[in-house]
């Protein structure tokens, strides 16, 4: 790993001494994509579904993800242990795809972002300490500039994709960044993730860390109508607002943030993501990312309790989603299955055993 680790520091002495920014980036792009093949080697990367446990970090991860009723699985995620091969950083990430070829814009953001992102936090870091300012390093503000030059970046790169039609389709992404007991999140999109945290008398609750960027919200639906956007519900679809084009019926985004979706870019849908943050005390137990196919049927509360008690951590994120397809036949009749996926991050790896939500079964009364 080392010479990693010389490519980095070689790379970044080349963009503080003036080397030209297409190359400088060309070449930290590459070794961003060389860290990461590096952990693919190790089995420190996973996708879709299954589990991942790192060493370093004492996290433990399951992901599960299942088609729905409207064609092609258009959600896929991601999660990446020993990200950028330091021992306490994961990232984790969850794309829901939309229109015809949002299956193919979701994979490829799913491609594209931890590049990318490892690629910019590691020139921000670089940088820094070269100019001698190592010790006033603000480790969430960097995440955050690097969070945004990335996604600016990769939507201009699908608009400049010759084999990706991205007019008329798109993705979310969530993703989340935890580095030690720092957590960044980054939300473009509808999907959600929420924390399950011990409360004072012992339960487990939920904290929601991201907003459902749906078009109604007050201040999407203002951007949108400036930028002469329209948001409106169908008369068969009652609560379910969609973005509008100002003249014709379409393309009805149920979102008001994507990656993708060119037609309406110009008209108020945007690709910035929403970046907060938050320091991971020792009540904080998991994290749950899941796409709106979840969230529509299972409320936090309930996604808390479902993976808290699940006797096999490993089954966490495969129980979730199985819970949402059952709740979606029973809740939405008639009405096709979204698909359905979920990652699960558990932050004490060392404790094999469920995280009851309220009182252990065996310590109830009869």
């Amino acid at each position: 790993m080392k010479h990693l680790f010389s490519l980095i520091n070689g790379w970044a002495k080349g963009l503080y001494l003036g080397r030209g920014c297409g190359e400088a980036a060309e070449e930290g792009r590459d070794v961003a994509d060389e860290l990461l093949m590096e952990a693919r080697k190790n089995n420190m990367i996973l996708k879709n579904s299954g589990t991942v446990c790192g060493e370093g970090s004492n996290c433990f991860a399951a992901a599960c993800s299942q088609r729905g009723e409207k064609g092609v699985n258009q959600d896929c995620s991601i999660v990446c242990e020993e990200f950028g091969s330091q021992e306490d950083m994961i990232f984790c990430g969850i794309f829901d795809g939309h229109g015809s070829w949002g299956h193919y814009v979701a994979r490829k953001v799913r491609k594209s972002l931890p590049a990318s992102l490892l690629c910019n936090w590691q020139k921000a870091l670089a940088l820094t300490s070269l100019d001698g300012n190592s010790t006033s390093i603000c480790h969430s503000e960097i995440w955050k500039e690097s969070f945004l030059r990335s996604c600016a970046a990769i939507d201009k790169e699908l608009k400049e994709n010759p084999k990706l039609d991205s007019f008329n389709s798109g993705t979310t992404a969530l993703s989340i960044v935890k580095q030690g007991q720092l957590l960044v999140i980054a939300n473009v999109g509808d999907s959600r993730a929420i924390m399950a945290t011990r409360a004072d008398d012992g339960r487990l609750v939920p904290l929601q860390l991201t907003v459902d960027f749906k078009p109604n919200l007050p201040q999407e639906a203002e951007r949108i109508i400036h930028c002469n956007g329209r948001v409106f519900c169908l008369r068969d679809e009652p609560g379910v607002h969609r973005v509008w084009l100002p003249n014709v019926e379409m393309p009805g985004l149920a979102m008001s943030r994507a990656f993708g979706d060119y037609c309406v870019k110009n008209f108020g849908v945007i690709s910035v993501p929403e970046i907060t943050q938050r320091l991971i005390s020792g009540r904080d137990q998991f994290i749950v990312l899941a796409t709106d196919g979840v969230w529509d049927v299972i409320s936090n509360q309930e996604a808390v309790d479902i993976v808290s008690s699940t006797k096999d951590r490993r089954k966490s994120a495969r129980r979730l989603v199985r819970c949402a397809v059952h709740a979606w036949r029973r809740k939405r009749r008639g009405i096709a299955l979204d698909d359905c996926s979920a990652v699960c991050l558990f932050f004490h790896s060392s404790h094999p055993e469920p995280i009851y939500s309220t009182i252990p079964p065996s310590s109830r009364k009869a």
